[in-house]
């Protein structure tokens, strides 16, 4: 089973970015999604999430901003993140639940990918 995020890169504050997550191996059509981002020194901490049945759920510092969705034809979510400021940048990883529902933890998640660097410039 395999989690591979992509699309991160160097963006100006208050541009946008989308990131993918794609799923081999398995599909995660009745699993939870989410996305954490790590920055520098910092502990790993939820950003979005959305459950099997697309239902999201936001970190209130992102509410507003990015949006999760998910693809289960193509087996892939997106965060579309909007609006970033320099405190967005992070490494940002892509999980999968054993279970259908949103969960914040960390711990919560089974599955993890590599993980993708945003960084966004001042």
């Amino acid at each position: 089973v395999q989690l591979q995020a992509s699309g991160g890169g160097l963006v100006q504050a208050g541009g946008s970015r989308r990131l993918s997550c794609g799923a081999s191996g398995r599909t995660f059509m009745g699993n939870a999604m989410g996305w954490f981002r790590q920055a520098p020194g910092k502990e790993r901490e939820f950003v979005a999430a959305i459950s099997w049945v697309s239902t999201p759920y936001y970190a209130d510092s992102v509410k507003g901003r990015f949006t999760i969705s998910r693809d289960n034809n193509k087996n892939t979510v997106y965060l579309q993140m909007n609006s970033l400021k320099p405190e967005d940048t992070a490494v940002y990883y892509c999980a999968a639940r054993s279970g259908g529902t949103v969960r914040t933890g960390v711990d919560e998640y089974a599955y993890w990918g590599q993980g993708t660097q945003v960084t966004v410039s001042s």
